[in-house]
């Protein structure tokens, strides 16, 4: 399943692996619907927004909470109060409280709360009329959590609470941290989890919340040195949010070691590669992507670490910029992927024989989570320290297995392959410090509390580098 941004988040924080079925879009409930009635399970009747929209959007919620054995479901609807795309969904959690009940659903809403300098003061107006627009739906908010540059007062607090009719310990303040794990800290010091517990009558227990573990790793992740300085190399980078779960399983592996990142973005859509930029890095990391442009500024960052001995960590497009750059090395001028070149002499990277007779793109994606066995006295298995791991893919082109024993003898090492030998998923390059390049997607299984192993290895590699040159 392929999902938003958030849902990483939530995965992250929470240390859960959440299923598919928890990422709900107007497209799958619209499908859905269309299907259904297609199949002629509404027996001709009208399909209409109210109650046909309404309730597969229930029973989406329902699902996913059938799906484990949950005690809680957060649901977060996301856009603004208002929004039409939103109201839908609206109209589906209204009925939702009165269908499980009022002790068994809560209603929180975020606003923002902005501070005017040239006033001197906050505006607490958009609150109020954000709230009266929700009320107008029908849902009464049980808590408001206000965002804010910086922290705002008790008093401002009573007066949103009298206005939007919420008590005034709901009315809670999360303004800026230095770090978004800061966050949970913020919002335990205001009593959320004990508002939240007695409000829809969790049985928790009368203890505080230990948040020691938590505490340790924003401490972690506030370290000032020693500095590790690495680059993602990529063709996404004016939008930093395109490598969010790489940006975040890098800063949880620097936390694991005790060093502080210095990240740097690096344009790979660019003729040459600034090797002034080049000189200063402990580490290059090339994440996945599509589409040809900015491959070749690719390619020369796996140059520059090959011959630099510089720690490399590729994932994804950045294993198959690894492959055809170590292939162009060894022989195979112009070895490429077909997916920039379909006529290369050398297609190291290719689609697979019954991915090619797929029409629909999105049919031809190994998507979701994959076994994989790792070749003892490896990095991957150093790192791992097992030999069956299970990771996350989104990809479409593989490693051809037709260039397996040609590249194996010009040195490339094969430590991840399928459990049935046919795919290969991780390839290493033996006579360097750290060359690793993955099929899967680590970052998105990296937690705060729970740094992925590769990361980690590779930050320690990277930490070894710059105390080294």
């Amino acid at each position: 399943m392929e999902s938003d941004l958030d849902l990483g988040h939530y995965e992250r924080f929470l240390d859960e692996e959440l299923p598919g079925v928890s990422n709900i879009t107007t497209g799958k409930v619209y499908k859905t619907v269309i299907e259904k009635e297609r199949k002629g399970d509404f027996l001709g009747a009208c399909v209409q927004i109210i109650p046909h929209i309404t309730d597969e959007i229930k029973s989406l919620i329902r699902k996913t909470a059938n799906t484990n054995d949950y005690d809680v479901i957060l649901i977060e609807l996301g856009g603004t109060v208002g929004d039409i795309e939103s109201q839908p969904f609206l109209e589906a959690l209204r009925q939702l409280r009165n269908e499980e009940g009022h002790d068994n659903v809560m209603f929180v809403h975020v606003t923002f709360v902005p501070y005017l300098k040239a006033a001197g003061e906050f505006k607490t107006k958009p609150t109020q009329h954000s709230t009266k627009e929700l009320r107008s739906t029908g849902i009464n908010p049980d808590m408001i959590i206000c965002r804010s540059q910086d922290p705002i007062d008790e008093g401002l607090k009573r007066k949103i609470a009298h206005f939007c009719d919420v008590a005034t310990n709901a009315v809670v303040n999360a303004p800026d941290a230095t770090s978004i794990y800061e966050v949970p800290l913020t919002l335990a010091k205001e009593n959320i989890g004990s508002f939240i517990s007695h409000r829809i009558k969790l049985d928790i227990g009368s203890e505080s919340p230990d948040l020691d573990q938590w505490k340790s790793i924003v401490k972690s992740l506030q370290k000032q040195d020693p500095v590790v300085t690495i680059a993602i190399i990529g063709k996404y980078i004016e939008l930093e949010d395109s490598y969010i779960s790489i940006r975040e399983a890098l800063l949880h592996a620097s936390a694991a070691i005790g060093v502080k990142l210095k990240l740097k973005y690096i344009s790979s859509d660019v003729d040459d590669l600034n090797q002034n930029e080049l000189k200063k890095l402990d580490g290059i990391l090339i994440p996945g992507g599509f589409g040809e442009r900015g491959v070749e500024g690719k390619l020369d960052a796996v140059e520059y670490a090959i011959v630099g001995g510089v720690p490399i960590f590729g994932i994804c497009l950045g294993m198959h910029s690894m492959v055809i750059q170590f292939a162009r090395r060894n022989n195979m001028k112009n070895a490429n992927s077909t997916e920039f070149d379909k006529d290369t002499m050398y297609p190291v990277i290719d689609l697979m024989e019954e991915q090619k007779k797929i029409k629909n793109m999105g049919g031809t994606m190994r998507l979701g989570s994959y076994d994989c066995k790792l070749l003892k006295d490896t990095i991957s298995y150093d790192s791992y320290k097992k030999d069956l791991i299970k990771e996350r893919h989104r990809h479409r082109f593989e490693f051809n297995n037709d260039f397996r024993d040609k590249l194996q003898e010009a040195g490339l090492k094969i430590s991840g392959i399928s459990p049935d030998d046919f795919l290969v998923e991780v390839i290493e390059l033996p006579d360097h410090p750290w060359f690793l390049g993955c099929q899967f997607h680590p970052e998105f299984k990296s937690r705060p509390n729970n740094a992925h192993p590769l990361f980690v290895s590779f930050m320690n590699a990277a930490f070894d580098f710059s105390k080294n040159r």
